[in-house]
C-alpha cells in the first residue's frame, strides 16, 4: 500500500486548500506557490505514488484528470491563449509528492519547457 499524502489529506478536506474542482474522481486546487498567474493542481482522488504506479484501471481517472484540465482551463480564462499540463515522476524528473498529480500553468507567454 501506498504511503499517505499532504494531498490525501486536502482531498479529505483535513488540509485547507483553494479547491477549484472536486468530484468522485479528481480533486483541483491552486498551488500554494504559483510559478504563473494560473497554477493549479488536478490529482486523483485514489492513491497512485508516480506514474510508473499507473495500471489499466486508473484509464478511465487519468483521462478525467485531461478532461477537468481543460474545463478549469475554460473556467479561468485561459483556454484560448493556451497553458501548459505537466506531469513529473520521480526525483529526477522533479517530483515532490509521491501523488501523482498534473500541473495547470497559464495566464502568460510559459516560454520554452526546458532550458538548456
Amino acid at each position: 500500500m501506498a504511503e499517505e499524502t499532504i494531498f490525501s489529506k486536502i482531498i479529505r478536506g483535513e488540509i485547507p486548500a483553494n479547491i477549484v474542482f472536486q468530484d468522485d474522481k479528481v480533486t483541483a486546487f491552486r498551488d500554494i506557490s504559483p510559478q504563473a498567474p494560473t497554477h493549479i493542481l488536478i490529482i486523483p482522488n485514489k492513491l497512485i505514488p508516480t506514474v510508473n504506479d499507473v495500471t489499466v484501471e486508473d484509464e478511465q481517472v487519468l483521462e478525467h484528470l485531461f478532461v477537468v484540465a481543460a474545463k478549469i482551463a475554460q473556467q479561468e480564462g485561459i483556454a484560448e491563449d493556451g497553458y501548459r499540463l505537466v506531469m513529473n515522476c520521480n526525483k529526477h524528473g522533479g517530483q515532490e509528492v509521491f501523488h501523482i498529480h498534473m500541473h495547470l500553468l497559464g495566464g502568460k507567454p510559459l516560454g520554452p519547457l526546458l532550458s538548456q
